[in-house]
């Protein structure tokens, strides 16, 4: 006897693909993150510093997906490590500068190519063009939401 089906059919389920992809590629960013101290969110700070320089905390929580309190905690942490620094006073408005230092530029560097490894056995199975496209049909569905 056949089901009826009224909800989300996680055989077709985009979402559900969508997720089940995310879950994959966290954990294997886990993975390959753990043995170098680091959390996803941790080295998505880092990455951010490195390639968007002057980001705000709002900005810096936005770009690694957690709450303003949230990255501030974090940030305190990476720059009792070492990781970053702080500016005690805001050049402008209130926003207080964070800048990687040598050490946070040096974690982030084995961080950066642990995670490229994961990227890269993510999609070996896909062609150049066929990455091309899935970035395109990704940033459509993002932008369409």
């Amino acid at each position: 006897m056949s089901q009826d089906v009224t909800g989300v059919s996680l055989d077709t389920s985009l979402g559900y693909l969508l997720k089940e992809a995310a879950s994959a590629l966290r954990t294997a960013m886990e993975s390959v993150l753990r043995p170098l101290g680091m959390s996803i969110t941790h080295y998505a700070c880092l990455e951010l510093l490195a390639q968007r320089p002057g980001l705000s905390n709002s900005e810096l929580a936005r770009g690694a997906f957690v709450s303003r309190q949230s990255m501030n905690v974090l940030l305190q942490a990476l720059e009792r490590e070492g990781l970053v620094s702080r500016a005690t006073e805001a050049s402008v408005g209130r926003i207080l500068p964070t800048e990687l230092t040598a050490h946070g530029r040096q974690q982030l560097e084995a961080a950066s190519t642990a995670v490229k490894a994961v990227e890269d056995t993510m999609r070996s199975g896909l062609t150049e063009d066929e990455q091309k496209q899935l970035r395109d049909m990704l940033r459509t569905c993002v932008a369409s939401l």
